[in-house]
């Protein structure tokens, strides 16, 4: 088969499988990261899709043809998988196999260096899917895998971050999708002696026959919801496929964007560490410096996308980092993505607060925000031109490290503020819009002209 530039993405591999992603490819991929990195021990860590097995097999086996060794860590999480990378041990690189929240016919690969860092657009893929394509190569003295488990090195990193003795009764409902977290929540919890939780859909299951493993979807979230109210639950917790995000539902059985629980978690990260930077994306509320400025942290604003995060966290010595995805990275965990932490720092602000999860983000929601509404345009750079002819003349503040974010902030009006971001997509031919007000009136206003223009 030949090999599709196009599913080398710029922080990812992903295709479907095994129609663009087989068996050849998972090996020419293992022999590219080898050459590449010039690895002697690669992490290789897995999902529980149903085409994995065969791919990790011969990923394996590209990657031993070159003379490195496998630390096969079996079954993981996204988070437990950088973990293995780069704090259980030391090792050179590391590829996991998943797709992430895609649907199951989708697979692929995560790719780091030893530190955890992503290899990415800007880091390295193009390297990697160069070298894939011109393969593969002959074989070298043969490596060895060694089969290794980390959940129980990774649960106790975990807990020593946060003090969870002290933590006050809590009932969770927790929704893992089929997905990975399946895995690891129960050992989590079940050391927490004051947390009850019920779980949904824990068994592994790569067809997602419950719902699709993307708690960003609304439509998603329903089981959890019906579950919360059942139990009476404080709290829900809803993961993704490779358990890299988390989306917390109150007690009320509302779900909170991404962004707003950057702005509540920020002042319990920031409580031991004041001064510290937080980075918060392009598209995010302007609730969220405020809060970290509040909480005595520096905000300092980033790029979508973990593999301009984590470079980033490391050039500003950052503490913590969110995405309006609902990513959220921690500089205690290699600057790595791990809802886990996010979610036992989630019960700790309840804890100290002895506040309900909807009491504690009533104060945040003082803006009114769009939410990411995309757009399909043939000509994605015309489109900004015009973006920035209408908007530039009155903005008080231009940002283009990620496409384009105005702000309009008014001293002399400043129930007026508003400020809009827009980011073209990688991979597809969309242009992403978030836009945000101190008025209701003035968001949909300015979200229905500004799309008039994107979609000319």
């Amino acid at each position: 088969m030949a090999i599709d530039p196009k599913l080398f993405k710029a922080y990812d591999i992903r295709g479907l499988s095994p129609q663009e992603i087989d068996e050849d490819f998972a090996y020419r991929v293992g022999q590219a990261v080898v050459k590449f990195t010039k690895a002697k021990t690669v992490v290789v860590g897995k999902d529980m899709r149903g085409t994995t097995p065969a791919l990790f097999g011969a990923l394996a086996r590209g990657i031993m043809s070159q003379g490195a060794d496998v630390i096969d860590v079996g079954l993981v999480t996204t988070p437990m998988f950088y973990y293995a990378v780069s704090d259980y041990e030391l090792h050179d690189a590391g590829v996991m196999v998943t797709a992430s929240h895609n649907p199951s016919e989708y697979n692929g690969f995560k790719m780091v260096f030893g530190d955890a860092l992503p290899i990415g657009g800007e880091t390295g893929m193009t390297d990697i899917r160069d070298l894939a394509i011109a393969g593969p190569y002959p074989a070298k003295k043969e490596g060895t895998i060694i089969e290794t488990s980390i959940q129980d090195a990774y649960v106790q990193k975990l807990l020593s971050l946060v003090d969870t003795t002290k933590f006050r009764p809590l009932k969770v409902a927790v929704d893992t999708a089929n997905g990975m977290e399946g895995i690891v929540i129960g050992d989590v919890l079940g050391r927490i002696k004051s947390v009850v939780w019920e779980g949904l859909f824990l068994d592994l299951d790569g067809t997602f026959p419950n719902h699709e493993a993307n708690p960003l979807k609304e439509e998603t979230l329903d089981a959890l919801k019906a579950k919360i109210r059942e139990i009476g639950a404080d709290l829900g917790l809803a993961f993704d496929g490779d358990a890299d995000r988390m989306g917390l539902v109150d007690e009320k059985g509302e779900a909170l964007r991404g962004d707003l629980m950057l702005a509540l978690l920020a002042p319990i990260v920031l409580e031991n560490d004041p001064g510290q930077a937080v980075l918060y994306t392009v598209n995010c509320s302007m609730v969220v410096p405020e809060e970290i400025a509040r909480a005595g942290g520096r905000a300092v604003m980033t790029r979508v996308g973990h593999g301009l995060i984590k470079p980033h966290m490391r050039r500003e010595k950052a503490i913590f980092a969110g995405e309006l995805s609902s990513h959220f990275f921690f500089r205690d965990l290699a600057n790595a993505e791990c809802p886990d932490l996010a979610m036992l720092m989630a019960f700790e602000l309840m804890t100290k607060t002895g506040k309900k999860l909807s009491e504690l983000v009533a104060p945040l929601k003082r803006y009114h925000h769009s939410g990411e509404i995309n757009s399909k345009v043939a000509d994605k750079d015309a489109a900004l031109v015009r973006l920035e002819k209408a908007y530039a003349p009155q903005a008080s503040a231009v940002s283009k490290i990620d496409g384009i974010r105005m702000d309009f902030f008014d001293a002399a009006s400043p129930d007026d503020d508003w400020w809009w971001s827009v980011r073209a997509s990688n991979t597809e031919p969309l242009l992403r819009l978030n836009l945000e007000a101190k008025k209701k009136e003035k968001m949909e206003l300015m979200r229905d002209e500004m799309l008039k223009i994107i979609r000319a």
